[in-house]
């Protein structure tokens, strides 16, 4: 799915609603551990209950790594249900690699070969020859790592003592947007930055940003779309946890439904503000 794909999915959902897909055992609710496979009952209830309101999905690989085999297997699992049942859907694997140039190719294959996700979070920091693997294959996004939401961005990322000196994640929007196009690289910009996406724009105009932090890190979600949508909407808005734990009870997935249903018709209203429909 190149960017005009995901803009039309956008279009016909009246959604840039992506839900992230972080399953932790202790915050399950008691039913999915009368299953088999209690991670992937999870998903799949989540992924039915969400799946008419969001255009992505992504599941942070750590969730599933921190489980040992029977994570990587409730993965496989997931990803398949998802691709089978939903196919209009964008996966992102939320992996954050970067490697040699050499380690970097195994990594693509694993997670664009092996498990068919669409699209993988990728670190720019090791230069172009541990992001162009990602890179190589046709109708598959490396999303690059900018400026992310958490605390610890200030201390490489933003801050510089030096105020002549650009900004971090402004040389990389600069330099890995020459490695891609707006078909194959978005970036990860997150929501709690909501006054650097005018700065960010002025340097990647159309390509999809992917933005974490919009609900329980407190970022907003009206502010982030006025100040980065672009003419194709151009944004993939990230919730995990204010989606998927919504409730703690047993009505986890019409709680995940009924609150992914609130953000898409936000969505809708910012996407027509824009007239983007």
């Amino acid at each position: 799915m190149d960017s005009s794909g995901l803009f039309k999915e956008i279009r016909n959902k009246r959604s840039f609603l992506c839900v992230g897909l972080d399953p932790d055992p202790q915050k399950l609710p008691g039913s999915v551990f009368e299953t088999d496979d209690p991670v992937f009952e999870f998903n799949k209830k989540i992924a039915d209950a969400t799946a008419s309101f969001a255009v992505a999905y992504k599941p942070n690989i750590a969730f599933y790594e921190a489980l040992g085999a029977t994570g990587w297997w409730s993965l496989e699992k997931t990803i398949e249900y998802i691709r089978k049942k939903y196919p209009e859907q964008l996966l992102i694997a939320d992996a954050k690699r970067g490697d040699t140039g050499n380690s970097s190719e195994r990594y693509a294959r694993a997670f664009f070969d092996n498990l068919g996700f669409d699209a993988v979070t990728v670190s720019p920091y090791m230069g172009m020859d541990s992001v162009k693997p990602f890179l190589s294959y046709k109708d598959k996004w490396a999303v690059v790592l900018a400026l992310t939401s958490n605390s610890g961005a200030w201390d490489f990322q933003v801050d510089v003592e030096d105020k002549s000196v650009y900004p971090l994640y402004e040389k990389v929007l600069a330099k890995t947007s020459a490695w891609g196009d707006i078909d194959n690289m978005m970036f990860v910009v997150g929501a709690t930055r909501e006054d650097m996406f005018y700065r960010v724009r002025r340097i990647v105009p159309d390509h999809f940003l992917l933005v974490p932090g919009v609900g329980a890190q407190g970022g907003s979600l009206e502010n982030i779309a006025r100040s980065g949508m672009n003419s194709r909407c151009g944004l993939l808005v990230n919730c995990s946890r204010s989606i998927i734990y919504s409730s703690g009870g047993e009505d986890f997935d019409s709680a995940a439904g009924k609150k992914a249903g609130e953000i898409q018709q936000l969505m809708e209203m910012l996407l027509r503000e824009k007239e983007l429909l």
